[in-house]
């Protein structure tokens, strides 16, 4: 099989829980370019604060913000933010049971509080630094959202207001308690396609590698699918392969076994 295009997830995929990366994917990525194939980061981030690494990758193709946004070689394919009648109830639920909120646009990060723990830790964990705080002037922007301090899982489908919204736990330690909001008909799974479409890439010629909930559309949209060894085990069911764990060169492992690299 001849494959065209390669979608890689950041957090728990191609960073450590240290945030740092191997030198085994750095090669891996490197060879796969020397190949003329595609490399995409496909990442529930706003693509705002990947640019360190996305240069030190040397990748410039990126679906951003859990499939609300897409861009190739700097050329945009795909942008959809969230209805703004879903954000007003988002954030009345919020503040009902105490929730804290991020919302993304594609400049910065607002959230509803910036001096609350979790809000802090939350920015830490994931090394975000675009950070203001939100007012009804950018809710026309909004591009993805994350809540936080979701204690419960019955407070869950809270947010859930109608068939198109579900809620993705986030998959990494110290963030337990916070949900990404997915659109079903906007997601990572849905730009994949919008993005193969585009390139005129069939399908079996894609490959994608996650290890959250937030990739499960993505996992079924490509020919070879691979769930991190570390990935929350509700998605190997949605894979077409299981490697190795993002500390045991799980993309370089899953490459291999396609013959991709060396």
């Amino acid at each position: 099989m001849t494959y065209k295009i390669l979608f890689l997830d950041i957090d728990g995929t191609i960073l450590q829980p240290d945030h740092t990366y191997s030198e085994s994917t750095r090669d891996a990525i490197s060879q796969i370019k020397k190949q003329g194939i595609d490399v995409f980061i496909a990442t529930g981030r706003p693509l705002h604060e990947i640019n360190e690494l996305a240069h030190e990758l040397n990748i410039d193709s990126f679906i951003g913000y859990n499939g609300a946004y897409a861009v190739y070689k700097n050329k945009k394919i795909l942008e959809e933010p969230m209805e703004a009648k879903h954000i007003k109830r988002f954030l009345e639920i919020a503040k009902a049971y105490d929730h804290e909120m991020v919302m993304y646009t594609s400049q910065k990060n607002y959230y509803t509080a910036l001096d609350h723990p979790l809000v802090q830790n939350f920015n830490k964990l994931f090394d975000l630094t675009q950070n203001a705080l939100f007012t009804n002037t950018v809710i026309n922007q909004i591009l993805g959202m994350t809540v936080m301090n979701v204690t419960a899982s019955s407070q869950v489908p809270l947010y859930e207001l109608d068939e198109n919204i579900r809620l993705s736990q986030v998959h990494a330690e110290g963030a337990e308690h916070a949900y990404d909001i997915i659109r079903t008909n906007v997601n990572k799974g849905v730009a994949v396609k919008k993005v193969l479409d585009f390139l005129n890439i069939p399908k079996e010629q894609s490959i994608a590698f996650g290890d959250g909930m937030n990739d499960k559309e993505m996992m079924e949209c490509v020919g070879e699918g691979f769930a991190m060894g570390n990935a929350h085990p509700d998605l190997f069911q949605y894979a077409k392969h299981i490697t190795t764990s993002v500390t045991d060169s799980g993309i370089f492992n899953g490459l291999k076994t396609l013959g991709l690299v060396k």
